[in-house]
């Protein structure tokens, strides 16, 4: 059985999803793939799943790293959950590249290259978004590309981790890019 509940962040309403072991979603309301993979028969109610997840919430929007992790249950296929780990080793206020993401995953699945592109549907398609660090990955030349919440909370979310876009050679991308 799967549960839900709201969480109001400064930039934008959450929802959350849990289910006896950990976390299961957390998605912007409107964001591309809001509420994938959440059951149709679940019910709103607060657990201790939430509670420590709005616990590291509270703190990550205060602009501090939350130094623990809510228990999570991320549920994809074995290239996915590859990814997402590989997400969750990207440091607070780091970036990094899609390519260099791919170079990590043909590593580890000691394959000789593996697609940017693959490992951008992978990490568009982290359910627990925020949490396991989606927003810390741009393109190859600096563009924030790519992000299902939309590159403005995926801005928002590098800057709150004080990451400087300009200095840093990050920008939003222009019309006609993937947004």
């Amino acid at each position: 059985m799967q549960y839900t509940s709201q969480y109001r962040s400064p930039i934008g309403e959450i929802l959350l999803a849990c289910d006896e072991t950990g976390l299961t979603g957390l998605w912007f309301e409107g964001e591309r793939f809001y509420a994938q993979g959440l059951d149709s028969e679940h019910e709103p109610r607060e657990t201790p799943v939430f509670e420590e997840t709005k616990r590291w919430l509270s703190i990550y929007f205060s602009g501090k790293e939350p130094g623990f992790l809510p228990p999570l249950h991320k549920h994809g296929s074995p290239f996915q959950l590859c990814v997402w780990e590989l997400l969750q080793q990207i440091p607070y206020g780091e970036t990094t590249t899609y390519g260099e993401l791919a170079k990590q995953v043909a590593a580890k699945r000691k394959v000789e290259r593996m697609s940017a592109q693959a490992v951008g549907g992978a990490v568009g398609h982290n359910e627990i978004s925020i949490i396991v660090p989606c927003h810390r990955v741009v393109g190859a030349n600096g563009s924030l590309t790519g992000y299902a919440g939309g590159v403005d909370k995926k801005a928002a979310l590098l800057r709150l981790e004080g990451v400087h876009l300009e200095a840093a050679g990050l920008f939003l991308p222009t019309r006609g890019t993937a947004l």
